[in-house]
């Protein structure tokens, strides 16, 4: 049944205005992402530059800027000088990003100096491990610690849901994760997001693991009337598939859910596909894939 409720997100048929304003909404929820061995300062640089203004061109209607770049806490310091002062968050990846498996204390270490480098947002991983085998307290306690420690940073929660193995495993961990966070001080709304994935295991942000977690935001809406937020990554790289999101995002949580302080995307590669479907429908043609620049 959540399969089919998730697939019939994909059946929706929508069309000129209402797809052009979709396709501006989810740039403007986008986190572009650079997290390889191979990241530089230049790279970082070029990529708050496209972060600011994605695309050159001119268009009938402006551009938006993406929510945020996110990168590793070493080069969280040049992401900031750039991206100051623009609307642009900094974001990075904390807590033994990607496998969650370091020492607790430097993976707090780790969160902490990232926010004192300058971040606005924190990505952490759980300890799968630790959940997978029941160890459900210490994967809490973690995560309580890690919002203690980045506060008042906004914290997106990692949950790996290609290794959680079941949607009874991904609605247990959604529930873990912002129960654990709501204990730790009140949230104001944004302040904390749960995220499908860190973008290195395959399944990733599906319809259906997504859908999981928006009825866990929604269920504790309900019961506390705080706004989690919602953040798919890894695996999301067309724009069709962005507004299919956002379709379910609307019929789950409802409008309020659709604006980037709730909803974000961690699909660096959707980026060029949202501008190259903005720019086809107001110049009625296709540009090709190198007219846009990755960085």
């Amino acid at each position: 049944m959540l399969e089919q409720r998730a697939a019939s997100f994909t059946r929706r048929s929508i069309k000129t205005q209402s797809k052009a304003d979709g396709l501006r909404l989810a740039l403007s929820m986008v986190d572009l992402t650079t997290l390889e061995g191979a990241d530089s300062p230049e790279k970082v640089r070029s990529l708050c530059r496209k972060a600011i203004r994605p695309y050159e061109g001119d268009l009938d209607r402006p551009v938006p800027s993406v929510a945020a770049v996110c990168v590793y806490p070493n080069l969280v310091p040049v992401a900031k000088e750039v991206l100051d002062g623009t609307g642009v968050h900094v974001a990075s990846v904390a807590t033994g990003f990607p496998s969650g498996q370091y020492p607790l204390s430097v993976r707090l270490r780790d969160a902490a100096q990232a926010v004192e480098a300058g971040a606005d947002e924190i990505d952490m991983v759980i300890n799968r491990g630790a959940f997978l085998a029941g160890r459900d307290e210490e994967v809490s306690d973690e995560i309580k610690e890690v919002r203690s420690a980045v506060h008042p940073a906004h914290l997106k929660i990692i949950l790996e849901t290609g290794e959680l193995g079941n949607y009874d495993a991904i609605r247990r961990a959604s529930d873990m994760a912002i129960e654990a966070a709501a204990s730790v001080g009140p949230i104001r709304d944004g302040e904390v997001f749960i995220k499908t994935s860190t973008g290195k295991i395959a399944p990733a942000a599906t319809m259906p693991a997504v859908l999981v977690m928006l009825e866990a935001i929604r269920d504790h809406y309900f019961a506390t009337g705080v706004r989690i937020g919602m953040k798919p990554a890894g695996g999301i790289k067309k724009a069709k598939a962005a507004l299919h999101q956002l379709v379910m995002v609307k019929e789950t949580l409802g409008d309020d859910w659709l604006n980037p302080k709730l909803f974000r995307f961690g699909a660096s590669s959707l980026t060029n596909d949202l501008l190259r479907q903005l720019v086809r429908m107001e110049r009625k043609r296709y540009m090709a894939a190198h007219d846009f620049s990755e960085a």
